[in-house]
């Protein structure tokens, strides 16, 4: 999965929504910025990892949240099943 077909899946933006779906079981893929701050990011990359869930690392919050079709930058996103 790459930036390009993020556009059309479903999806949740945010730490808060990842960590939900995370913990739900619903997230398939997390996509994190990694210029985001690292106490943002670090909970989630933890769960990513003990639900084998895959983490694709991007360089900047804002390409992110251009894929994401935001205005804003976005720290993390998780792609739902």
């Amino acid at each position: 999965m790459d930036l390009q077909s993020l556009r059309n899946e479903k999806k949740v933006i945010g730490t808060k929504q990842a960590i939900r779906a995370l913990k739900e079981n619903k997230a398939k893929v997390v996509f994190i910025a990694q210029d985001a701050e690292k106490h943002v990011t670090k909970h989630v990359e933890e769960l990513s990892k003990q639900n084998n869930v895959d983490i694709i690392y991007v360089d900047f919050m804002e390409e992110l949240g251009r894929s994401c079709n935001i205005q804003v930058g976005a720290a993390i996103v998780a792609v739902l099943k």
